[in-house]
């Protein structure tokens, strides 16, 4: 505890940028997400084959070596990007891959019943997807969201490889001047387990908002 409290400036500092980029990266992998998922589900091809090929293009290849293509290629090719950049770009790409095929799952899921219904009551495609399809799946998608998103504050340590001060940055560059590897990433890991924990409580509390919006609604 003494090492932790010596060093708690920059173990904070690492905790600020890993939610910082945690935060970032998930809204961006959100937004990406529901527009290749709804693509992935529509039957134009125009829009299903892009979107299918960019979801198993970031699916299929290495978060890492997405990292360091945009961190080392880019500035070749004209584009310079700020590491912090880099990291929620190639995050947010990655993670909006499998979030998109959770948004096309969860709108397959969507009973047929609730379709027919929105078809008696003459609800064009537009109206159908945002009062019946949208409100019912994403209520299936929070669970799978969650682990989504714990699975990506576990992957902001990787930008701990193109210089970004995070959590595990900071944790290797205390090692390397106290050589207490031990206690070192045991704060470390404990310091992820809290945000995964928190993150966790937060959307398992607003899955159950939704829950009781939607309850009400078929209530009335």
């Amino acid at each position: 505890m003494e090492m932790v409290w010596e060093y708690r400036y920059e173990f904070l500092t690492g905790l600020w940028w890993t939610i910082r980029l945690t935060v970032v990266s998930a809204i961006l992998a959100l937004v990406l997400a529901l527009v290749a998922g709804l693509a992935r589900s529509s039957r134009r091809r125009w829009l299903n084959v892009p979107a299918a090929l960019y979801v198993e293009f970031f699916r299929g290849t290495s978060a890492l070596a997405q990292l360091f293509w945009l961190f080392y290629v880019l500035p070749y090719l004209g584009v310079d990007l700020t590491p912090f950049q880099c990291g929620v770009v190639g995050l947010g790409l990655c993670f909006s891959a499998y979030g998109a095929e959770v948004v096309r799952t969860c709108i397959e899921a969507v009973p047929k019943g609730q379709l027919d219904a929105a078809a008696a009551l003459n609800l064009g495609r537009f109206n159908t997807l945002r009062v019946v399809v949208l409100p019912e799946a994403l209520i299936m998608m929070m669970p799978l969201f969650n682990n989504l998103l714990i699975e990506l504050i576990k992957a902001t340590s990787l930008v701990s490889l193109i210089t970004i001060p995070d959590l595990a940055f900071q944790a290797k560059s205390i090692i390397s001047k106290t050589y207490q590897s031990g206690a070192v990433l045991l704060a470390t890991l404990v310091m992820y387990l809290l945000i995964s924990l928190l993150v966790s409580s937060s959307m398992r509390k607003l899955e159950g908002v939704l829950a009781r919006g939607r309850n009400a609604r078929s209530e009335a």
